[in-house]
């Protein structure tokens, strides 16, 4: 598939009519390249990047997908949105999507080359809980890695709930791991639990998560650097489970993350 045809099914919320894998040599790194093509064409109509998901952190969840490996894709402010706790986020033009709850994290610099934990932790500004709505436009979710990649890494759209100081929480990069990667998160419908988690789900925890990222993203040929401001979706910490417009979701997280919910006006 082209990046115009990728945008289109984008807008649309059209499902392919082919997965882009099936195409000859279409591989992680074409599906990167189709995707920074997809993000050209984004920003040439006005829509302004403002950070990264990371997908398939949680290996729990690798064998249900059939993908083994973390991947990433671009957040923009078109599907972005920040909330003190509850939010409202539309489910128009998206493909199946599902919920995930993840922690967020907001940088204040660049890292540097190479960056270790501790200089990920110093470029670091504040982290958040946030709901990563995911969508796939091949039918039941049925994908290799590589169209996930294309498919914009999957990302539909981002709410970022109350955003905490990282200095406030921790004064290294070891305790801020250990902070977060033993955190607890219930996932919730309309009140009942569906799902539960932790921060250890992700690489062992979501600095790790980052860190992993940041290695990726600067082995993949034109893809810009993280800037200061940028957000990063680090992945969930539970299953991606299927929502629909009216229905509330709500994650209650343990540690130094807030509660966050969410109301889905239909698509």
């Amino acid at each position: 598939m082209t990046p115009h045809e990728l945008l289109q099914h984008s807008d649309s919320g059209a499902l392919w009519s082919a997965p882009a894998s099936a195409e000859a040599g279409f591989y992680l790194p074409a599906a990167y390249q189709c995707a920074l093509a997809l993000r050209q064409l984004r920003v040439a109509r006005g829509e302004q990047p403002r950070g990264y998901k990371i997908g398939f952190t949680n290996r729990n969840i690798w064998q249900r997908y059939g993908v083994y490996a973390p991947i990433w894709g671009t957040v923009y402010d078109s599907t972005l949105t920040f909330c003190d706790g509850k939010g409202v986020v539309s489910l128009a033009h998206t493909c199946q999507p599902r919920i995930e709850p993840e922690l967020v994290f907001g940088m204040k610099a660049t890292p540097a080359a190479d960056a270790s934990l501790e200089q990920l932790f110093a470029a670091l500004d504040w982290l958040a809980p946030g709901f990563e709505v995911v969508q796939s436009h091949l039918p039941d979710w049925k994908f290799k890695a590589a169209d996930t990649v294309a498919d914009g890494g999957l990302h539909a759209r981002l709410l970022i709930g109350r955003r905490v100081p990282v200095s406030t929480l921790a004064g290294s990069a070891s305790e801020l791991n250990d902070l977060l990667a033993s955190a607890q998160v219930s996932l919730l419908k309309a009140g009942q639990v569906v799902d539960q988690g932790c921060g250890a789900n992700v690489l062992d925890g979501p600095l790790h998560a980052l860190q992993h990222f940041l290695l990726a993203l600067r082995t993949c040929p034109g893809a810009p650097d993280l800037r200061p401001g940028d957000v990063i979706t680090t992945g969930t910490w539970t299953d991606a489970w299927p929502v629909q417009g009216g229905q509330r979701w709500s994650a209650a997280f343990s540690g130094p993350l807030s509660p966050l919910e969410v109301e889905f006006h239909p698509a």
